[in-house]
């Protein structure tokens, strides 16, 4: 067929007709009050502490020897007394006190130590050799030599604090701003940014999921090494937080003590992570749209 007896055919008009909403049924379907509950994300951990609880005071029970292992409710008891009517609320104010000193440290010197691994290639190679040697050095086992440089003081512990803080903060810092793409790196300059504008827009918000996992590495290790230096600080100066607390309580066969003071680093750690931790995430990796 040549193109002149070629025959136009037109196209009918598609018209689309409103359906109400009603005709498609239940477009969403409301969610149960068990439902409701069960979405609530401090419903299903306080339910795990519950269980945990639970079986706690069962074993113990079951075990009936409270110098071994005592019961959650004579744990409880003991927390509480000493909490209000002993010297525990001054232990946790001493250890945290020292525990801060020594964070704030830590991350002033991991956020110096990480701009200088950034803004050059020595400074790169500088950065992962230091990691690469204290990284894997236990921060308890500087204590010693903390001990005979600051002497009986919180200067010794605040050293292994800011040991056990230092690396893993510059590490994660360094690998999330290692990790930002190229392409948010040419949207920044394209958007004139420049110096403290592109680092503090563009490098830090997209490197800050990193950022924030070496802070909760970090908080954690410290947490550890502070209980751990105070078990062996306190012996040698009769003072100090909780791990003075738990060692006292160990030599006087007051387990239920030694376990309320245990329970209470617990207890802190959860704070810290769900109420201090939890809250940073939410405003803002999570309000970025870079977790779910």
């Amino acid at each position: 067929m040549s193109s002149k007896d070629a025959v136009l055919v037109a196209r009918p008009d598609i018209r689309h007709e409103t359906v109400d909403a009603s005709a498609f049924g239940v477009v969403e379907k409301p969610l149960s009050p068990f439902e409701r509950v069960y979405n609530l994300a401090s419903v299903r951990k306080g339910f795990i502490l519950l269980v945990l609880a639970l079986a706690w005071e069962i074993g113990a029970r079951i075990l009936g020897n409270d110098l071994l292992f005592p019961s959650f409710s004579a744990t409880m008891s003991a927390f509480a007394r000493d909490m209000f009517l002993g010297d525990l609320a001054l232990k946790v104010w001493t250890s945290i006190k020292v525990l801060l000193s020594g964070y704030a440290i830590g991350i002033a010197l991991a956020a110096l130590l990480t701009a200088f691994g950034i803004s050059s290639r020595i400074g790169t190679d500088f950065l992962e050799t230091l990691t690469s040697m204290f990284n894997p050095l236990p921060a308890i086992a500087l204590l010693p030599i903390a001990l005979i440089w600051f002497g009986l003081g919180n200067g010794s512990l605040i050293f292994v604090l800011v040991h056990s803080v230092l690396w893993a903060v510059a590490l994660n810092t360094h690998s999330g701003f290692s990790a930002v793409s190229n392409t948010l790196r040419m949207v920044g300059r394209n958007y004139g940014l420049s110096g403290m504008n592109y680092v503090l827009k563009i490098l830090i918000p997209a490197a800050f999921p990193s950022i924030l996992t070496g802070l909760k590495i970090g908080w954690a290790f410290a947490w550890r090494t502070l209980i751990a230096s105070e078990l062996v600080f306190g012996v040698s100066s009769g003072s100090g937080g909780l791990g003075w607390y738990i060692y006292e309580n160990k030599n006087q066969l007051e387990i239920a003590n030694v376990f309320a003071g245990l329970l209470t680093v617990i207890l802190i750690g959860l704070l810290v992570e769900n109420f201090i931790f939890r809250t940073l995430e939410r405003h803002t990796v999570r309000k970025w749209g870079m977790q779910h």
